[in-house]
């Protein structure tokens, strides 16, 4: 999961809070597209959760949609008066929508359950977990109750998602190994080398973050802590 800060709100957004009656399912079509544009943009087109690539789908005349679901943090069920709050608004995968409840992760497994486990809150989420060579995420201090928010709420180490978190752990780790063995003798220089490449997987390219970048990233910054003791 991959800290998310929160830009500023749409203006639509702002002009259907401030008129009566107003609620998430009569938000205008427009608005909710501007909605949606932003929430993508502000997490570099990764859901929210599982951070795989939301991806695009070309219409017949050209324009770009993106398949994907606007998460209500809080939901709406039981929290009506969050539910235009664009604090609690996050742009998530489909989760496999429509499919037996084994296969549904994120937004779509989550339904109305509650989360401790925030994406924008302010103390960095992406400190909270870790990651092994078999893709599987999990609790950085074996904390009870967020492996069970991780695979009993949002079902993050369905075997599909592990499998696309292990080929970036393992591409990362052969990278490297490879790269290492020029340093062989230079600790310095493998320490910036492992910032670089930290740093590179933490950019983005054309606007969008690479699907499972904190792997990487959760990767590298234990071999730079390795590389400096």
């Amino acid at each position: 999961m991959k800290q998310i800060n929160k830009t500023a709100e749409p203006t639509s957004l702002v002009q259907h809070r401030a008129q009566q009656h107003s609620n998430f399912d009569n938000l205008p079509f427009e608005a909710k597209e501007k909605l949606r544009q932003n929430l993508l943009a502000e997490q570099g087109y990764i859901c929210c959760y599982c951070m795989k690539r939301i991806p695009e789908k070309i219409e017949k005349d050209g324009t770009v949609n993106y398949d994907m679901k606007v998460e209500h943090f809080q939901c709406q069920d039981n929290f009506s008066a969050l539910q235009l709050a664009y604090s609690n608004l996050l742009g998530a995968c489909t989760g496999n929508e429509g499919k037996p409840k084994k296969l549904q992760t994120c937004d779509t497994k989550k339904a109305n359950h509650n989360l401790s486990i925030n994406p924008t809150s302010i103390q960095s989420c992406e400190m909270l977990f870790k990651y092994n060579a078999d893709g599987e995420i999990s609790s950085l201090n074996d904390n009870v109750e967020i492996d069970r928010q991780l695979n009993d709420i949002l079902n993050l180490n369905m075997q599909t998602l592990k499998d696309g978190r292990s080929e970036i752990y393992i591409e990362v780790q052969e990278k490297v190994r490879i790269e290492g063995k020029k340093y062989k003798n230079d600790k310095v220089g493998f320490t910036r080398l492992l910032e670089q490449e930290k740093a590179r997987w933490l950019n983005r390219i054309d606007d969008k973050h690479r699907p499972y970048c904190m792997v990487a990233v959760y990767y590298l910054a234990k071999k730079i802590r390795q590389s400096r003791n």
